[in-house]
This record gives structure tokens, sequence and C-alpha cells, in this order.
């Protein structure tokens, strides 16, 4: 049995082999718009979306691969009632930034685990952030240091980088904010016997 990340996540291939796994990397070839399009139109809860869209990717990797163990992980940033997904620009990851100054919001990260082309464990942690008051010119200065890499992540920011500069409190888990719940998943996979 290979252990597959159904994810092109640098950041959630880095934390899994840095916890000394051995793994392949598939990513899904899940459409996340048209899966949550209708989940979010019905009211569903972010951390239940989070789980949906992780579950929907590990299935999508599990069924080509019915005898390898699938990871797979979804992040979804709540705020203020809306969902937010990555910037499409600098410019909307400039408005976002300022939008997020001073106030707080919600990372939802789920991870699945599936075999033969069904969820056989899910996990979702919550993260609340809350950014310090920023100024534009200093959204633009943060946006200019980090470049492109702002609109590879759902709040148009990397904690283990520049982005950390932002936030004036964190009450939750690094690794869910990170995108990747790993000590629950870490548990798992030693209950799968992956692990001792």
């Amino acid at each position: 049995m290979t252990l597959v990340l159904a994810s092109g996540s640098r950041i959630r291939s880095e934390l899994l082999k840095n916890a000394g796994l051995q793994i392949d990397i598939d990513p899904a070839g899940v459409d996340e718009r048209a899966v949550e399009a209708p989940l979010i139109e019905a009211g569903m809860p972010p951390e239940d979306l989070a789980a949906i869209l992780a579950e929907a990717k590990a299935n999508d990797v599990s069924e080509r691969r019915p005898a390898d163990l699938v990871i797979g992980a979804d992040q979804v940033l709540a705020f203020e009632g809306e969902r937010y997904t990555k910037p499409a620009d600098m410019e909307a990851a400039r408005r976002q930034l300022l939008n997020f100054a001073g106030k707080t919001h919600e990372l939802h990260s789920a991870v699945v685990l599936s075999r033969n082309g069904e969820a056989i464990w899910r996990h979702v942690s919550t993260a609340r952030l809350t950014m310090r008051e920023l100024t534009p010119a200093f959204v633009g200065h943060y946006l200019a240091d980090v470049g492109e890499v702002a609109l590879s992540s759902v709040g148009a920011y990397q904690l283990e980088g520049p982005g950390v500069q932002l936030f004036e409190r964190i009450d939750g888990d690094y690794f869910t904010i990170l995108g990747l719940p790993l000590l629950p998943l870490l548990e798992e996979l030693r209950v799968q016997g992956v692990l001792e």
C-alpha cells in the first residue's frame, strides 16, 4: 500500500515529508467551484464544506488507486458570513487584506483518508486568526515583497513566511493554519498501521 497525497500543494507535501512519511503526489481532478456552488447556496457551514471538498479529492484519487491510502485535504476561509477563495489577482489580495485588517477570520482545514474510492476517516480543525490594523501602505509593501505567492493561499498570506507580520493574535493549531491538521492525521495513520 502506498500513501498518496491527492493535492499539488507544496506546503502539504512538505509537512508530510518533514513528518517522515513517504508519499506519492497525485493531485485530484475535482472542480472545487462546481462541487461547492450548490452547497454554498444551500447555506452549508464552512467546516462541512471543507470536509466535503477534502473527501471529494481523496475519493477522486482513491478511485484511480484503490489499493492505496489517499489523503485529501481542503481549507475554507470564513469571514463575516462569507466564504473566500484564493484571490484572483494582486488587487483582489490587497482588498481582501485591507478588509481583514483589525478583524478575525476563521480557517477550517479538513483532512480525509480514502481507500477503495470511499472515505474511511474524516477530521476538521478550525483556527481563528486576528489581523492587526493594517495601513494601505503596509499592505502594498507586503504584497510587493511576497509577490504572486500571495495568490496561492485563500488568505493571501503564508504564516510560515512574512505573512506572520499581519497578525495580532492566533488561536488554533499551526498545521491547521497551513491547511493540513497534521497531528490528528498522524494519529489515524498509526491506527491504520501506516506508522508505529
